[in-house]
């Protein structure tokens, strides 16, 4: 009997000890768990993940490494993952409109036009109209100004004295092309040619065999002005110029491209009928000048006081299975002019004066009474000041130019994975990847650039941020591999703050330039956004 009792009190103190130990254990346990849980808290506290966020970062098993990667690393994003589906539908929308306007405005004047005929039903009034009827200028009061008929600049006046600085967009209108000379026309083989000049820079290869129309005005002898636009309707006959056939280029294709089609070689063919009189000697060019006078009333000396420009004359279509892109003439800069124009007008009720300066004559440096060199804008601006203060002084302009900033809207050139090895990778843009902030143009070694400030940079950076605009950041292309300037520099020369800022374009220069719907649309909200 005491055996058993014995036995008994042996295996009650070896539960007992056994219990013990468990609960050391499990005591243990709970320590390390509860320390792996605070270091873990802790980590979330410094890469600050949103608490609503953190089981949906443990679900997905990421490394702290990740984590960290997400929160330090820049990266930029593709617009078409990162907006929704009622702001895709307002994409396809705006850009339906962009292609209409692009077709309406294929010549600085052109836009122009288009431009006075919008802003207009917006309510914009001539500044010249109020200056003439002496009346002032309130906020909210809308105005613009045109120059030589291509150049446009309007603005809308804020709550605040225009004097304390405005908020620019700016951006040109014209767009490489091929103008006529002034004495074009002669007559060679039984066919009428004309002779051209190409303006801006383009791989005259890639005007060649595609079909060209005509946009102008013409200052007849009489002193009268002829606007002319043939080859865009359906109806209309369109223009080309010739090359030589693959059969007979084996000379022609061993030169280098540059050489191979050369500028005095871009001549128009303009027709080829005869006319049947045996004592004229030019008859081709007779018929065909005969033909121009009983339609609009010219002569051949009327070339001379004319400015006409041959350009594509296919319309803006849209490229892709999916439609994303848009294809067409001039995007280069008449994208970033749109986006400029529409975020102007759909202004309302602001503190800080918006303006929105279109220019001519960009592509071969701005110069001229047209360009961004000239004094048209800081006329503007001064008349804006004049017109809103009771007393107007110098002084009060270049106080309102060293307080204001700018949005330079320049396209920038998107990384082409057909030519890659021109591009730095790192540094260039993508198509459908946002709006492009560019700190500096010019070439190499940044001549002829406009270095943006890093504070301004910051400020815009940070503007798109918090305004959920989809942004990336790129140069034009390797150094020392080329470069290119915008009208940046000369804003930039008045005192104001100014970075390029614009949409990135495959096939930069050529007759039929391709952007994404997604970064025209949001290069939209980037300029609506910086003039509120």
């Amino acid at each position: 009997m005491q055996i058993k009792i014995q036995i008994k009190i042996q295996i009650e103190i070896q539960n007992i000890m056994l219990m013990f130990f468990i609960f050391v254990c499990l005591f243990f346990i709970c320590i390390l768990v509860y320390n792996s849980l605070i270091n873990y808290i802790n980590i979330l506290k410094i890469i600050k993940v949103p608490y609503y966020g953190r089981i949906t970062q443990m679900s997905e098993n990421k490394t702290i490494g990740q984590k960290l990667s997400e929160k330090l690393s820049y990266k930029s994003l593709n617009s078409w993952e990162n907006i929704s589906e009622e702001e895709t539908k307002n994409v396809f929308l705006f850009c339906e409109k962009y292609k209409s306007f692009l077709d309406a405005s294929k010549t600085e004047r052109e836009f122009v036009r288009e431009t006075e005929t919008v802003i207009k039903e917006k309510g914009f009034v001539n500044i010249d109209t109020i200056i003439k009827d002496n009346n002032r200028l309130v906020p909210g009061a809308k105005v613009y100004r045109i120059n030589k008929g291509k150049t446009i600049v309007l603005g809308i006046v804020g709550s605040k004295p225009v004097q304390e600085g405005i908020n620019l967009v700016g951006a040109h209108i014209d767009s490489p092309r091929i103008d006529l000379k002034p004495n074009p026309m002669y007559e060679m083989n039984d066919m009428v040619f004309m002779k051209t000049h190409y303006y801006g820079g383009i791989k005259k290869y890639q005007w060649v065999t595609i079909p060209l129309s005509v946009h102008g005005v013409i200052i007849k002898k009489d002193g009268s002005s002829l606007n002319i636009s043939i080859g865009e309707d359906e109806n209309d006959p369109v223009f080309t110029i010739t090359d030589l056939l693959p059969h007979l280029a084996a000379e022609q294709m061993q030169k280098k491209m540059s050489e191979a089609i050369v500028g005095e070689g871009l001549n128009i063919l303009f027709g080829s009928i005869p006319l049947k009189d045996e004592k004229v000697k030019e008859k081709v060019k007779i018929n065909t000048l005969k033909l121009l006078y009983d339609k609009y009333g010219i002569i051949e000396e009327d070339f001379i006081s004319a400015e006409l420009s041959f350009v594509p004359a296919f319309k803006a279509s849209d490229v892709g299975f999916d439609r994303s892109m848009v294809g067409a003439y001039g995007q280069d800069d008449r994208v970033c002019a749109y986006t400029a124009l529409e975020s102007i007008i759909q202004l309302d009720n602001i503190e800080k004066t918006a303006v929105c300066v279109l220019s001519d004559k960009e592509e071969i440096g701005s110069v001229g009474n047209t360009g961004a060199q000239s004094s048209f804008l800081e006329n503007f601006i001064a008349d804006l000041i004049n017109l809103s203060t009771e007393k107007y002084t110098d002084i009060l302009l270049r106080r309102c130019l060293e307080h204001s900033k700018m949005l330079s809207a320049d396209v920038n050139a998107a990384i082409d994975p057909n030519f890659e090895s021109v591009y730095d990778k790192m540094n260039s843009s993508y198509i459908g990847k946002g709006v492009v902030l560019q700190k500096y143009t010019g070439v190499r070694g940044k001549v002829g650039a406009s270095d943006a400030n890093a504070e301004f940079f910051g400020e815009v950076r940070k503007l798109f941020n918090d305004n959920n605009i989809i942004w990336q950041t790129a140069e034009l292309g390797k150094v020392d591999q080329g470069g290119g300037g915008t009208i940046a520099q000369y804003i930039a020369n008045m005192g104001v703050d100014v970075i390029d800022c614009g949409v990135a374009v495959l096939s930069m220069h050529s007759p039929f330039e391709i952007t994404s719907k997604s970064d025209i649309y949001m290069t939209f909200k980037a300029y609506n956004t910086f003039l509120k």
